[in-house]
């Protein structure tokens, strides 16, 4: 896990190392001045008892000036050491999401199915940065602590080494404590981020459905659900928080008792009540190692508050940085569609690779460069999953699919995707104007080219009548257009592309018939050669097709044109019957 996140750091490795440095220097910063105190007060114990004469002003002066130097050097260290960790922590947190966000594009459908929307929001946004604070806390206070705690024993042993056996004893209760606070409270923190993915679903899909939400008065419900996924975010995070709150007092606890220790011995072996040899300018020192040898202590317990905190952050974080492509890069890829020749050879296919029943089971097609083929089916019977395999959006499970003649899988998968083009059953429109939208397909296309593919579907009106024209901002998500607008500007979004092969899938369902066949009328003109692949239910929108695929189950029912199916193909003929007594019934209305 570690060296997985740390792949992350790079440019930022500098500020990285050179932060723990700078803090080192604090720390013995630090560690030298109650040092120097103690030669000052020898002199001034001198002064006291009247040995006037054998004090040494010039001594005096000398370490004190030395301390104040060594304060100064700690300040800057210290406001160094931060500008460093800052600089550093931000870039690895910034490096991390670029990565996982760039690990993300390279995922396949069945990459992304493994992850929730919400989920993915919460690891790049949440998570990196309990990840970011946890990598703060490591390079700066985690370092500066040890070295706080390991310096002051060592010159506690010099002046007592009893005082540091007392130091010795309280830093291994504390770490017991510290340990199992961090063991109990995983568990709670990882079930929390959970919780988070849940809370994010609940807002995400509230704001996507709020029209739905109001027209249907159901605003108390969704206060409602919301409700109860923070409440349950609350739960788990109190149950953290708990067992957290044991380390703090538990510190301060120790810190007063080794204080109370401190001051008894040492006092004691001051005035020579117990065995032992501690001057009243030691006994000083001795306190002073103490508190910092605690604050220390303090500090670990803060930097593992963070790191428990941000381990099942990092675990999920790592998850998306681990998970590989399910579509593996060939050898020797091909970068030429040489047409738009479509085959399907003994194509079985199952969402999960261990899943008893496949969706599509044994198909062999075979559809010739340039023909216009419909798919007809009820709900679930596959057709989706079908043309899902023809721009390699999944892997087929036996079989192949070959494309100009060579198996999808032999492709460079940016030159497959750019000359098989799939108009998806979801029409999504990105926010900006109706030229950036459909320069998705092609950023470098002329003006004529916008306007050509925007014949094609039926676009090139409509779009002029907009305010501003091609200028017009579409809203987040396309709301500024109807569902038949925005239909069409994902078909020419799609033909921008010029590709050898355009899928449909329900790609026409928005608009009325006249448009529908406008539509197919235009992509027959202006794109003869391009092979046309439509999903519909209406048979008004297929009948006109070279060939019919009607599939049922996952298996191929029929295949042939309008007339062959209705007198060959049950189904096909039923579905053809029952949409003609529909709009039998509609006319004599």
């Amino acid at each position: 896990m570690i060296k997985t996140l740390l792949k992350s750091v790079r440019e930022y490795k500098t500020p990285s190392i050179l932060c723990p440095i700078v803090m080192v220097g604090e720390a013995v910063m630090e560690i030298i001045i109650p040092f120097l105190l103690t030669f000052i007060i020898d002199e001034l114990e001198k002064l006291a008892e009247g040995e006037t004469q054998s004090v040494d002003g010039s001594k005096i002066a000398l370490f004190a000036s030395l301390m104040v130097v060594c304060a100064f050097l700690a300040l800057i260290f210290g406001v160094w050491g931060g500008k460093l960790a800052a600089k550093a922590s931000c870039g690895f947190a910034r490096n991390l999401r670029e990565d996982m966000y760039n690990n993300l594009q390279t995922y396949s459908f069945a990459n992304i199915d493994n992850f929730s929307t919400a989920s993915l929001i919460t690891r790049i946004t949440t998570d990196v940065s309990n990840v970011q604070n946890a990598y703060q806390m490591c390079i700066r206070m985690l370092v500066r602590a040890p070295v706080l705690f390991i310096s002051a024993i060592i010159v506690t042993l010099r002046i007592e080494p009893l005082m540091a056996g007392v130091f010795g004893v309280a830093a291994i209760l504390l770490g017991i404590v510290v340990s199992v606070c961090m063991i109990k409270v995983y568990p709670h923190f990882r079930t929390m981020f959970k919780k988070y993915d849940d809370l994010n679903a609940v807002v995400q899909e509230d704001l996507t459905a709020i029209r739905v939400v109001k027209s249907y008065v159901r605003e108390n419900k969704e206060i409602s659900k919301m409700k109860d996924a923070s409440g349950e975010v609350y739960k788990y995070s109190v149950k953290a928080e708990r067992i957290l709150t044991i380390m703090m007092p538990c510190v301060t606890l120790t810190m007063f008792i080794v204080n109370i220790f401190i001051l008894t011995l040492g006092s004691n072996m001051t005035v020579g009540n117990i065995t032992g040899n501690v001057s009243p300018s030691e006994l000083q020192a001795l306190i002073q190692y103490s508190a910092q040898i605690l604050s220390g202590v303090m500090m670990v317990a803060m930097s593992l508050n963070f790191i428990s905190l941000s381990k099942g952050s990092a675990d999920r974080i790592c998850e998306v940085l681990n998970e590989k492509t399910t579509l593996p890069k060939p050898e020797n890829p091909v970068f030429e569609v040489k047409d738009g020749t479509v085959d399907f050879k003994g194509v079985s296919f199952a969402y999960m690779q261990k899943a008893n029943e496949k969706v599509l089971k044994n198909l062999n097609v075979h559809i010739s460069s340039g023909e216009t083929v419909g798919i007809l089916g009820a709900t679930g019977s596959g057709k989706t999953s079908l043309v899902s395999l023809i721009p390699r959006l999944y892997d087929v499970s036996d079989g192949s699919v070959k494309v100009g003649g060579i198996d999808v899988r032999d492709y460079n998968m940016h030159t497959l995707r750019n000359n098989v083009v799939m108009v998806l059953q979801k029409n999504v429109l990105f926010s900006g104007s109706v030229e950036e939208n459909l320069r998705w397909g092609d950023e470098n296309a002329t003006e004529e080219d916008l306007r050509l593919a925007c014949r094609q579907a039926c676009a090139e009106e409509f779009a002029d009548a907009l305010p501003g024209g091609f200028a017009y901002d579409l809203g987040q998500g396309g709301v500024n257009v109807s569902g038949g607008q925005k239909q069409r500007l994902c078909i020419a979004r799609a033909m921008l592309k010029k590709p050898k092969v355009v899928i449909f899938d329900d790609s026409t369902s928005a608009v009325d018939t006249k448009t529908d066949a406008s539509i197919r009328s235009a992509l027959k003109k202006y794109a003869p050669d391009t092979t046309k692949i439509i999903i519909a239910q209406r048979i008004a929108s297929l009948q006109d097709a070279d060939k019919i695929i009607v599939l049922d189950e996952g298996m191929i029912s029929g295949i042939g044109t309008h007339k062959q199916l209705l007198e060959t193909n049950e189904i096909y003929r039923e579905v053809y019957e029952s949409q003609n007594k529909s709009n039998g019934a509609k006319e004599e209305v």
